[in-house]
C-alpha cells in the first residue's frame, strides 16, 4: 500500500508545476482567511475556479494539478485518522453517540430519497448527503474517490465542496444564537454545534465562541462523525460493487477499500493503542488540513466556472433541506434524550 502511493521521481518532476501552483493558491487563501476571516477552503476553491486554464490539456501544469487533485486529497484524508482514538468515541456515552451516528445515517438515507424529488442521480445522493452528514469538504472528497466516474463528477464535487463551506459558515454564525433560543446547557450546545456544521474549522469557531465547555464537546462530537468516514465510504464501495456499477481497470475490480481510508484505520488504531504522541497528532491534523486544502485549491482550477453553473436549482435545495434535517434531527435528539 505504501510503495503504490509514493509516486516515482519522474511523476514528480512531471507534477511539481501544478502542485507548486496548487500550494500557492492554497498558501494565498489562508493568508485572506487569517486577515479577513472567510473560510479557507471556500476561498481555495474560488481562487482555483478563477485558475482554470492552468488545468487546460498542453499546459505544464496540467498534469501536477490532477496529481494534486488525487493523491494530495488522499494523503489528506488518511492523515485524518491521527485525531481519532476510541477513548475519544467513548468519552460522550453511548446515548449521545448513539444519537451522533444515527444523524449520519439518516442523513444519508433522506438524501437517497429526497433526490428523486429534484431530478438528481444516487450517485449526487451519496456525495451531497455524505459531505452533510460526516465532515463536509473532506468527505466530499473521500466519498468522490469511491463513487463510478462520470461526466459531471468533477463538478459534482465542487458543488457540494463550495455549498458544504458556505453553508458551513453561515451555521457557524447562525447555530450559536440558535442554541441560545433553544435554552441547551454548554454541553447540549456543544453537541448540538458539533452533531450539524459540516467543517470542523467553523465547529471549533463556533462552540468556541460560545464558552470553552462547549468548544471542546463541539469538537469531540464533531471527531466522532469524522471517525465515521471510513465505515460510510466501506459500505458505499460494498453496495457499488454488490450491484456490479463500480469502475474497473483493466478489467481489475478496484480495492474494497481505497488506500487513503486503510492508513485513515491503521492511523487511528495507532493512535487508539497510544502509540501517536499528542505532538505527532497534532502534527499530523495540521499536516491534513493543509493536504486537503492544496487539494481542493487543485479540484477548483480543475473545474470549469460555465460548467458550475449548469448544476441547477434543485441540487441546491437537496444540498439544503440535507442540512435542515440533520439540524432538527439533533435538536429533537437532544430534547428527547433530556
Amino acid at each position: 500500500m505504501i510503495t503504490t502511493m509514493i509516486p516515482s521521481r519522474s511523476l514528480l518532476g512531471e507534477a511539481f508545476p501544478g502542485f507548486a501552483v496548487s500550494a500557492l493558491v492554497a498558501a494565498t487563501a489562508q493568508f485572506l482567511s487569517d486577515h479577513y476571516g472567510a473560510p479557507a477552503m471556500l476561498l481555495a476553491l474560488l481562487l482555483g475556479l478563477a485558475l482554470n486554464f492552468l488545468a487546460e490539456d498542453g499546459t505544464r501544469t496540467a498534469p501536477g494539478i490532477a496529481f494534486t487533485a488525487r493523491t494530495v486529497l488522499r494523503l489528506g484524508v488518511a492523515l485524518l485518522g491521527a485525531r481519532i482514538s476510541v477513548e475519544m468515541l467513548t468519552a460522550l456515552g453511548p446515548r449521545l453517540i448513539a444519537l451522533v451516528v444515527a444523524g449520519v445515517v439518516l442523513t444519508i438515507l433522506f438524501a437517497l430519497l429526497a433526490t428523486r424529488w429534484v431530478g438528481r442521480g444516487w450517485r449526487f445522493a451519496l456525495l451531497t448527503g455524505g459531505s452533510v452528514a460526516i465532515c463536509g469538504a473532506s468527505a466530499a472528497m473521500a466519498i468522490a474517490a469511491v463513487l463510478p466516474r462520470h461526466e459531471k463528477s468533477e463538478r459534482d464535487l465542487v458543488f457540494t465542496v463550495l455549498s458544504v463551506t458556505v453553508l458551513s459558515t453561515v451555521a457557524m454564525v447562525l447555530y450559536p444564537m440558535l442554541s441560545n433560543v433553544f435554552g441547551f446547557t454548554a454541553r447540549d450546545s456543544g453537541v448540538f454545534l458539533g452533531g450539524t456544521i459540516h467543517d470542523v474549522a467553523q465547529v471549533v469557531g463556533a462552540g468556541f465562541s460560545v464558552g470553552p465547555e462547549t468548544g471542546e464537546t463541539a469538537t469531540l462530537v464533531k471527531l466522532i462523525r469524522v471517525s465515521m468516514l471510513a465505515p460510510v465510504v466501506l459500505c458505499f464501495s460494498l453496495v457499488i460493487r454488490a450491484r456490479g456499477l463500480s469502475d474497473t481497470d483493466g478489467g481489475k475490480a478496484p480495492p474494497l477499500l481505497p488506500g487513503f481510508v486503510i492508513g485513515f484505520l491503521v492511523l487511528a488504531a495507532l493512535n487508539s493503542l497510544g502509540l501517536i504522541p499528542q505532538a505527532v497528532s497534532d502534527f499530523a491534523g495540521q499536516l491534513s488540513r493543509w493536504a486537503l486544502l492544496i487539494a481542493i485549491a487543485a479540484v477548483g482550477i480543475k473545474t470549469s466556472l460555465g460548467k458550475m453553473l449548469e448544476v441547477g436549482g434543485g441540487a441546491i435545495a437537496l444540498i439544503v433541506a440535507e442540512t435542515v434535517f440533520l439540524g432538527v434531527f439533533v435538536v429533537a435528539g437532544l430534547h428527547f434524550l433530556g
